[in-house]
């Protein structure tokens, strides 16, 4: 080989180990060959997320799609840190109160339980005894509360963990530092400084910052008579706009933040996961008691 055809072969040689093997598994199921597939369930330890969120109205300023965004975004990055396998991002999720806005997509309540059942049924059928819900829309917590608790009425063939972070003063230090600057009220719970700031970090490309002054993210406190009251329509009572706090005080700086430390936190609770034997050791113990529960130790 001439000393020119030498160099070249080296310098590409050099490039290709640069990027890294080309056998590298993806983290994402549908990026999976088959026979790819088969060697991350593996991998994996037979964990896979499912990232949950809606279509709906976030503000003047942000997409359809943010909650969406949000739960893949943060399901992805932590299956890279911890990996595992992330189904396809998941919309079908529970959006009655924003039923007036356009662009919202609002399935009917047995519809949404019997995709959820079924995607947890197929993610099953397909090698994972584990899924993790990453959800991103607040509108889902009660939903996912309640199938939790419903997969007891028969033995599964999966285990459900439901992402749920609490995070300590030291993984917080940053966050807190940069709310506290915040004005009252600004930071928000949907579209507001918080929100807008953790898109400006994940997908910058799809904001409109010139159209948050547009609307107002103030609380109208519609039902501020009925203290003691809880209500479906308590929501549009307060954020008819679907727009909470101010997102003029967004920033990258607290995006990023955000960002860090939930990815450390998700990592570390798909470890968890992995190593985790009680849930269903405790499942199976429950079920056959169930079955026959006149013969359960009094």
């Amino acid at each position: 080989m001439k000393p020119i055809a030498c160099i070249f072969a080296l310098f590409f040689a050099l490039m290709l180990n640069a990027q890294g093997p080309s056998s590298e598994l993806p983290v994402k199921w549908a990026e999976l060959t088959a026979p790819d597939f088969v060697e991350a369930a593996e991998k994996s330890s037979g964990v896979c997320i499912l990232p949950l969120g809606v279509l709906e109205r976030h503000g003047p300023h942000m997409p359809l799609g943010t909650d969406i965004f949000i739960a893949d975004a943060n399901a992805v990055a932590a299956a890279k840190e911890e990996y595992a396998v992330v189904f396809p991002a998941f919309f079908i999720g529970q959006i009655n109160e924003a039923r007036h806005q356009p662009g919202t997509v609002s399935y009917s309540h047995d519809l949404i339980w019997k995709m959820l059942l079924e995607t947890c049924n197929e993610i099953a059928r397909n090698g994972f005894e584990k899924i993790i819900i990453v959800n991103g829309h607040g509108g889902n917590n009660d939903l996912l509360r309640y199938f939790s608790m419903s997969l007891l009425s028969e033995p599964r063939d999966f285990l459900l963990y439901i992402y749920a972070p609490s995070h300590d003063a030291a993984s917080s230090e940053k966050v807190t530092e940069l709310l506290n600057e915040l004005p009252a009220g600004a930071a928000g719970d949907h579209a507001g400084a918080t929100e807008t700031s953790y898109l400006m970090t994940i997908r910058p490309d799809l904001l409109k910052m010139d159209q948050v002054a547009t609307n107002s993210g103030s609380n109208l406190n519609r039902l501020s008579h009925l203290p003691n009251v809880y209500t479906g329509i308590w929501w549009y009572a307060r954020y008819p706009n679907h727009y909470a706090g101010d997102a003029a005080y967004a920033s990258l700086e607290l995006g990023n933040a955000l960002f860090e430390r939930n990815i450390k936190a998700l990592a570390k609770m798909i470890r968890d996961v992995k190593a985790d034997t009680s849930v269903k050791e405790l499942q199976d113990r429950f079920y056959r008691e169930a079955t026959n529960p006149l013969n359960t130790a009094q």
